[in-house]
């Protein structure tokens, strides 16, 4: 592990999420009001965590490109970018958002408060561009009916697969995080013979085993999402949750992967909407739409308590809430993961 500490990044799947995607209003001071929330962040978590000892609340914190600079100034991430729309067979869109709030507990009522408290400090210097709720479904299944999640790395392998180390020194303990919303047109897809579903994921729907190579269409969604270099597979981590609205007749899956470089991601999406090779899209995409994707940068804690931190000193000595954005950020020495209400506890094992 690097000598920083990361958001919990790797703390394990829970049965309720909200995903909170929100972009910054204009106005240096609303950049000074976001690096409050962030100083504030801890202490929140703790807050509302105290009241439900057991809850496993937890909030990841990422930023946007395009406002990245507004808020902390320079240096930036060597690898954060605006999400790349992808034109291929399907289309994967790119739509704003600055900020992700990725809330996470076994209860509902803990995230829920948890976002209420963010937003009442962020009142006037964001707007929602996306809210979802997500949820545990039956066993750890999408709406689809099949397991999601499966491959996930889980302890070390988890560590490497999404946390930054001296590829970007300044960044080490930081992650990279692509935001997707898939709708699903159910009817559809119930319509298909489990056979055919099973070769479209590449998984046996029940028992969640992987179709042996010999059955398995090189279109199936596995298989495309499956990236190998140097003879090792190449990991993300998923902690995807279903979403829905049974009277409008909604049902999708929010997608989010974390990575320790969005190169890896994009690839996967590359695959899924192009192809590999071109043409040979992922079948899945005929029954599920991608309506939102951006990219986010998840600074580690240590990093976002000194931004804070430094923030603070300086508006103590002008006053000013209008402060410019920061222009350098020492890194912090290790602190104690506090963004999360045990966050670097044990993984999902999948």
């Amino acid at each position: 592990m690097p000598a920083e500490t990361p958001q919990p990044v790797t703390a394990r799947l829970t049965s309720a999420a909200i995903f909170l995607v929100v972009t910054l209003n204009s106005g240096a001071q609303h950049g000074a009001a976001v690096r409050a929330v962030c100083a504030d962040l801890a202490a929140l978590v703790r807050g509302v965590g105290a009241r439900a000892p057991d809850g496993q609340l937890s909030c990841i914190v990422g930023f946007g490109s395009d406002a990245w600079e507004r808020i902390f100034g320079t240096p930036r991430p060597k690898d954060l970018h605006p999400f790349r729309e992808i034109n291929g067979v399907h289309r994967a869109a790119a739509t704003p958002g600055d900020m992700l709030l990725h809330i996470r507990a076994e209860r509902m009522d803990l995230c829920f408060e948890l976002a209420t408290q963010i937003m009442l400090r962020l009142d006037g210097a964001v707007s929602v561009a996306d809210e979802t709720h997500g949820f545990g479904y039956f066993d750890e299944r999408n709406v689809l009916g099949f397991v999601d999640g499966t491959e996930n790395p889980v302890g070390q392998s988890a560590f490497e697969a999404t946390i930054i180390g001296q590829e970007d020194a300044a960044f080490a303990g930081g992650s990279y995080v692509i935001i997707q919303k898939y709708l699903h047109d159910l009817q559809r897809w119930n319509a298909v013979p489990v056979e055919e579903q099973e070769k479209i994921i590449g998984r046996t729907k029940l028992s969640d085993i992987e179709l042996d190579e010999a059955v398995k269409p090189s279109s199936a969604h596995n298989a495309l999402t499956s990236l190998v270099e140097d003879g090792r597979e190449v990991e993300i981590l998923r902690h995807n949750m279903p979403f829905g609205d049974a009277g409008k007749g909604e049902f999708g899956t929010y997608f989010i992967g974390y990575a320790r470089s969005p190169g890896t991601i994009e690839r996967m999406l590359g695959n899924m909407f192009v192809g590999n090779p071109p043409g040979n899209y992922d079948r899945l995409l005929d029954f599920s739409r991608a309506v939102t994707g951006t990219l986010f940068f998840v600074p580690s804690a240590s990093w976002l308590e000194s931004a804070a931190a430094q923030a603070a000193s300086a508006a103590g000595g002008s006053g000013g809430a209008d402060d410019a954005p920061l222009r350098s950020v020492p890194r912090a020495a290790a602190s104690d993961g506090s963004l999360g209400s045990g966050s670097l506890q044990k993984e999902r094992e999948t």
